[in-house]
């Protein structure tokens, strides 16, 4: 492991930190989970501190750098990033150190083997992943969270699920297991993201992610910039649904399911969710055989 691909500028003195972690990529559907995140470094007015060089993991035929220019005459290349920054929020008892990246193409162990390094330096006490993954759950409903992890004493602690999850996985399930191993707590939220509107950025799992991250660590965090986005998200999606009538029906049955749901005051688990889709995909692949 090359100690220059990890990239600490400064080294901040930190308060029972808590590293949280979101991934553009496989692991960010409606990008619920980095819209999160650089609302959290931005709403906290983080510093960043460290990054991971992109040259060893990423295949940049597949993740491209993007060219940009810089006062309409010098072109400069922005590289893949992920980026470590720190913050302490308002009333809050501890520090928060937020990584906001892209899910690397290579050589994830060491990747996270990086991130875990650079964790236990800092004294990092949980860390807490983002992501967000399509569903059947409609666009006007508040996004469904879940919150799960493999230690017994953190389920305890922190009231959250077991995870059961079984199938591929990506970055975050790489960078929990290399938590495990390092005995770091770690838990992992995940917010639900209409699969019908998946290329739609979602202020909604934004949101909800947020949120419940908030209960999490219990620190006032005030959402009311992502509230407006989400009401602006639903009107659009609204009126885009509402010219086919076939979308509209089917929302209006996944609206029914949540209901259901709520009623009996339960949400769908992270389990439920995943399985949904899997049984979409599986159904949408199969119908476009019949008609091939």
């Amino acid at each position: 492991m090359a100690k220059s691909e990890l990239n600490v500028e400064t080294r901040p003195e930190l308060t029972k930190p808590v590293l949280v972690a979101s991934f553009r990529g496989w692991n960010d559907g409606g990008q619920g989970a980095s819209m999160a995140t650089a609302f959290l470094n931005r709403h906290w007015r983080a510093e960043k501190f460290a990054s991971i060089d992109s040259e060893g993991f990423f295949d940049f035929q597949a993740t491209r750098p993007h060219v940009s220019l810089v006062d309409g005459t010098v072109r400069r290349i922005d590289w893949p990033e992920n980026a470590f920054c720190y913050a302490r929020p308002p009333r809050g008892e501890n520090h928060v150190v937020v990584l906001l990246g892209t899910e690397p193409s290579l050589r994830w162990r060491t990747f996270a083997g990086l991130v875990t390094g650079l964790a236990k330096d800092l004294g990092v006490e949980l860390v807490v992943t983002l992501g967000a993954l399509l569903a059947d759950v409609p666009h006007t409903r508040p996004a469904p969270v879940t919150a799960s992890a493999n230690d017994a004493s953190v389920i305890d602690k922190l009231n959250v699920q077991a995870s059961r999850y079984e199938g591929p996985t990506g970055i975050v399930g790489v960078l929990h297991d290399s938590c495990r191993a390092a005995g770091i707590p770690s838990v992992s939220l995940w917010a639900a993201v209409p699969h019908y509107v998946s290329l739609t950025p979602s202020p909604r799992a934004a949101k909800a992610l947020c949120d419940r991250l908030a209960t999490l660590l219990d620190v006032p965090l005030d959402t009311s910039e992502l509230e407006e986005a989400s009401n602006a998200y639903m009107q659009q999606v609204s009126e885009a649904v509402a010219a086919d009538e076939e979308t509209a029906a089917y929302v209006e049955e996944l609206e029914g399911r949540v209901d259901e749901f709520v009623e009996e005051n339960e949400l769908p688990s992270g389990d439920t969710l995943a399985a949904e889709l899997t049984r979409f995909l599986r159904e949408r692949d199969e119908g476009a055989q019949g008609e091939a």
